[in-house]
Order: C-alpha cells, then structure tokens, then sequence
C-alpha cells in the first residue's frame, strides 16, 4: 500500500518561503511523475508542478517562477520549495504520484497516489 505523507508547511509572512516535502512509503520502485496539487478555501484544486523521472519539469503559469519542484528518487521523495510567498498562495497542498507513464502531468486523473496535505497559511 503506497503512501504520501506531506510535510513543512506552516505560517509565514508574506515575501517568505516554505520548503514543502512529500516521502512515498510502500512503493517498490520510483514513480514516474510526482507533483503538487492545492487547494485554497472555497476553490478548486489546481496544479501548481510536477517532475517526471527524467526530470522535466512542468509548472502553473501563475506561479511566475516563484516556486522550485525537485526529487530525490533513492528516497521517494519529492520537494516544492516555493519563494515570495504571497496571501494568495494560502491552501491546503497534496503531493501525488504517478507509478506509470502519464501524458497530462498537469491533470488531477493522471495521478494513482495522494497524500492527506499540509496546510500553507501566508499573512499578509
């Protein structure tokens, strides 16, 4: 049985950053995509990146290069270190896994695995 456990999210001021991170347990080998997924209050959940194995990266166009997705495949982990936090930046964000070969990265069904999420609350 797979499981995605998020953590680092917390408070921060606006213009600060967090390191988010997503460690995959019950896998027998590395995923094909991971990605970061949020949802803020009374919203829909969007994108926000993924990485596939060979490293491509693909990101939400509002996100202006403020934030950086990164993994670590002998630990299963994946990482979204996110600067200049804004208030509009506050939700709820889930990591998921993909254990195949997936075409949409940025679509919320290519994904087999999710994690329960860590609360990002930035003030402004």
């Amino acid at each position: 049985q797979v499981q995605l456990v998020e953590s680092g999210g917390g408070l921060v001021q606006a213009g600060g950053s967090l390191r988010l991170s997503c460690a995959a347990s019950g896998g027998t080998s590395s995923f094909y995509s991971m990605a970061w997924f949020r949802q803020a209050p009374g919203k829909e959940r969007e994108f926000v990146a993924a990485i596939t194995w060979g490293r491509t990266t693909y990101y939400a166009n509002s996100l202006k290069g403020r934030f950086t997705i990164s993994r670590e495949d002998a630990k299963n982990t994946v990482f979204l270190q996110m600067n200049s936090l804004e208030p509009e930046d506050t939700a709820v964000y889930c990591c998921a896994a993909a254990g195949r070969l997936i075409w949409t990265p940025r679509e919320e069904f290519e994904y087999d695995y999710w994690g329960q999420g860590t609360q990002v609350t930035v003030s402004s």
